[in-house]
């Protein structure tokens, strides 16, 4: 079993930053990737940032390259997002996510081939 606990998240204005962490415990980190999906009310979860265990390398949706950045700490077990240049449209509920798999797979955007998932944490940004 992995628990994942989110922290970070709130309320900013537009153009503003925020960093979410999300801390797991219970396995370890090696050989997961972990991503962050957000959902905003009315919407389907999406896919936002992923690390890539299996390649070292990360991913994102198009409309946050550039002002998202995903990076884990092995040691600490933690993976985080900086999110830079927020806009009113990145207003949703962020959820971490986990899933053991050493090797490569493309269908880290997929929210249903996560296993575990954090509580989510509020992102707020007023215009």
């Amino acid at each position: 079993q992995v628990q994942l606990v989110q922290s970070g998240g709130g309320l900013v204005q537009a153009g503003g930053s925020l960093r979410l962490s999300c801390a797991a415990s219970g396995r370890t980190f090696g050989g997961y990737d972990m991503g962050w999906f957000r959902q905003a009310p009315g919407q389907e979860r999406e896919f936002v940032a992923v690390s890539i265990w299996s390649r070292g390398s990360p991913g994102y949706v198009d409309s946050v390259k550039g002002r998202f950045t995903i990076s884990r700490d092995n040691a600490k077990n933690t993976v985080y997002l900086q999110m830079n240049s927020l806009k009113p449209e990145d207003t949703a509920v962020y959820y971490c996510a986990a899933e053991f798999r050493p090797r490569y797979s493309s269908l880290y955007s997929v929210s249903h081939e996560y296993t575990y998932w954090g509580q989510g944490t509020q992102v707020i940004v007023s215009s």
